[in-house]
């Protein structure tokens, strides 16, 4: 949560390391991953309409920020870029074998298709 405490908590009193950099990046995802959180919290709390759009919205901005962030981890770490494209592809595989594609609500367009009321109609 935030530390308003100490107005100095977020001072760096010289420029970082690469290493630092990289290290602060990920800490950045973990604090826009707990907005989220949070917002999303929030909206499930209340039932006011106004609230709930305004606070979705805000909690949609700290998901491109992740976007961002996890962009900018990439570029500076390519190594762990890595490491995320062996876990992408994990899940992708996974998908396949399970006949998903893309997530987990979409169908690969291969499979057999589902019955639905319409189509027992007549059987």
């Amino acid at each position: 949560m935030a530390s308003f405490a100490n107005p100095f908590a977020g001072n760096v009193p010289r420029k970082m390391t690469r290493e630092e950099l990289i290290q602060a990046i990920r800490l950045n995802i973990a604090g826009e991953l707990e907005a989220i959180y949070v917002y999303d919290a929030h909206v499930q709390a209340t039932d006011d309409p106004v609230a709930k759009k305004v606070i979705a919205d805000i909690r949609d901005e700290e998901k491109a920020h992740v976007g961002e962030l996890m962009t900018l981890l990439r570029h500076l770490d390519p190594e762990e870029a890595e490491h995320f494209a062996e876990g992408e592809e994990e899940v992708r595989e996974m998908l396949q074998e399970l006949n998903f594609i893309g997530n987990s609500t979409e169908k690969n367009s291969e499979s057999k298709p589902e019955s639905t009321i319409g189509s027992l109609i007549g059987k």
